[in-house]
């Protein structure tokens, strides 16, 4: 046994009331009732001098349970100090109540100040108490030494019992509140984390798509104060109307995704494909299922690729191949360059940025540049 055992106190847990089941608070009570009803009658069955000695009967039986109570308390707020003094003030109550002739309220208070000094007290401070409580049970105890002794020793093993017993309770409550804490931070990282994918949702087809109109309709409003066509006005405003139409869509897309009905990945890889001029798609590897947020960073990576490749490389054509690896799932799209689009300068650059952020997120790659005919992107994400 460790010295820290000796002198560590039993935790408040195992001191107080919390884990104890409805069966074993209710033989808690019976016990204490019992111990009540024999420590009353060993006072008041005493022949006592008149009402005088009646009240001075119980008034020591009021003290003397006033007293244990501050005991409990003193103990569970672990103050060794006044918890000393408090169980000293106890076995002086069964001393007197001894000398004067209360010999069963005597025996009730030091058997139970032995039991209850090893369950409460730290070992260290415990032994003394319950060896001297025990002590003044043996020394006024009328029976046989072997019974005497026996007792003692029941009465040693059953405080050292229940301290364990305590400890134990104790010790499953704490983890159990642990245990909880434990499971709600996890619960309130779940809520921001899927709260950051939603706003990274948002983020990726609102904002993608309101810059586009942002730009059509400036163009717009700059033709039409300078006095252009009517026709290169109508360009502008119908290009602007088909960004918001595509916003829609990959905004409805998102929300499906959100709500776990996304399409099979390859179905919606050959879907946006067959709306880009010049665009093919192949598919390697054993095909799986893969995680929301896996499929998710890979339609969103193929679509800004492409995006792009409107953007910046005009006629240019592109492949995009999907390969199913051991342990992880690989996108490359490769354009063959093309001539500089007129939108070339729109956008703030940030949307390979957040595709990679993306990746990243979910211990994945992406990778972004150039190559002997184009612009390579591979996106690499664990599957």
């Amino acid at each position: 046994m460790t010295e820290n055992a000796w002198t560590r106190w039993p935790s408040r847990e195992a001191l107080g009331h919390a884990g104890i089941t409805r069966s074993r608070r209710l033989l808690a009570w019976v016990v204490r009732l019992l111990v009540l009803a024999m420590f009353l009658w060993g006072v008041f069955s005493h022949k006592h001098s008149g009402v005088r000695g009646a009240l001075v009967a119980a008034t020591g039986v009021l003290i003397a349970g006033l007293v244990a109570w501050a005991f409990f308390r003193t103990t569970y707020q672990h103050r060794l100090v006044p918890s000393l003094a408090l169980v000293g003030g106890l076995l002086s109550i069964a001393v007197i109540a001894q000398a004067t002739g209360f010999t069963g309220p005597a025996v009730v208070i030091w058997c139970g100040c032995g039991i209850t000094a090893l369950e409460r007290l730290p070992l260290v401070a415990a032994g003394p108490v319950a060896s001297a409580a025990l002590a003044l049970y043996a020394a006024f105890n009328n029976d046989v030494w072997l019974t005497t002794t026996a007792t003692v020793a029941g009465m040693v093993l059953a405080g050292y019992v229940l301290r364990l017993d305590a400890e134990a309770r104790g010790n499953a409550h704490r983890l159990l509140a642990q245990e909880r804490a434990a499971r709600a931070a996890e619960a309130e990282s779940a809520a921001l984390a899927e709260r950051a994918r939603i706003a990274r949702e948002i983020h990726d087809v609102l904002a993608h798509s309101l810059s586009a109109q942002l730009v059509h309709l400036e163009a717009a409003r700059l033709l039409i104060e300078n006095g252009a066509d009517r026709e290169r006005v109508l360009e502008r405003v119908v290009a602007a109307r088909g960004m918001a139409r595509d916003g829609l869509a990959e905004t409805r897309q998102a929300l499906s995704a959100l709500r776990g009905e996304l399409t099979p990945l390859e179905d919606f890889l050959t879907e946006l494909v067959s709306a880009a001029d010049g665009a093919e798609v192949t598919v390697t590897g054993e095909r799986r299922p893969l995680s929301a947020e896996a499929s998710q960073a890979v339609r969103r990576v193929a679509q800004e690729a492409l995006t792009n490749v409107r953007k910046h490389a005009q006629g240019a054509k592109v492949r995009l191949r999907l390969h199913y690896g051991e342990r992880e799932v690989t996108l490359d799209i490769r354009d063959s360059g093309g001539r500089v689009g007129e939108f070339t300068r729109s956008g703030g650059g940030y949307g390979l940025l957040g595709m990679r952020e993306r990746a990243e997120l979910l211990g994945g790659s992406l990778d972004a540049g150039p190559y002997e005919e184009g612009f390579l992107v591979t996106l690499k994400v664990p599957a």
